[in-house]
């Protein structure tokens, strides 16, 4: 098993939403985010990767099939290299939109994790600061012009270093055809996935 589909938009782009629909078309699994929380051993690998070290892809992949949202999208391009084959597609949605959604979801809440009580919690908001907030934002999340200046970047750079045949630019308001086109699958009966809003993830942490 090999990885086939790597996916370059940071996170709160619909990539949980993503994850599902890969799925559904047989991309079974797709690594996301909430990977990493049900496999701590993975987190050094992923220190690693961000000290410049390096990483076994294959073995840290190992039984997926496709890769979503941080911190996998922070080595894009790593991953197209060492997985040639693999189609790439780089989630977007309007940056206003992502830049509050980013705020009132995984940033708040791994920044409230710092100064929990819970020392499992706690790493966990050390950590996310060091591979999301620190090394792709430079620690200035509440600088709204740098963090957009990231995105916009950070965009502009994936679509300029793939063909067009290797890249599927997508908005998830879109739904099933530009997906369904570009990895050559039929399109489901069922209506695209539509999960982990911001009310939804607010909800969840609550109750965790």
């Amino acid at each position: 098993m090999t990885i086939e589909v790597i996916g370059a938009g940071f996170g709160r782009t619909g990539t949980m939403s993503l994850k599902l629909a890969l799925e559904k078309l047989g991309y079974e699994k797709c690594y996301h985010m909430f990977e990493v929380f049900a496999h701590p051993e993975h987190v050094p690998e992923w220190s690693r990767a961000n000290r410049g070290e390096r990483v076994d892809w294959d073995k840290l992949f190992e039984g997926y099939r496709a890769t979503v949202d941080w911190p996998s999208c922070n080595w894009w391009r790593e991953l197209a290299e060492h997985y040639p084959d693999a189609r790439v597609i780089l989630s977007t949605r309007d940056p206003e939109r992502w830049f509050e959604s980013i705020h009132n979801t995984i940033y708040r809440f791994s920044a409230e994790a710092l100064k929990s009580e819970d020392p499992t919690a706690r790493a966990h908001g050390r950590w996310a600061t060091e591979i999301v907030w620190d090394a792709v934002f430079d620690g200035r999340m509440d600088d709204k012009a740098h963090v957009l200046d990231v995105l916009r970047r950070h965009e502009a750079t994936v679509k300029a270093s793939l063909p067009a045949s290797r890249l599927l630019v997508f908005d998830a308001a879109e739904g099933w055809a530009p997906l369904c086109a570009f990895l050559g699958k039929p399109v489901p009966t069922e209506p695209y996935p539509r999960v982990n809003t911001t009310e939804q993830f607010t909800a969840r942490q609550t109750r965790s």
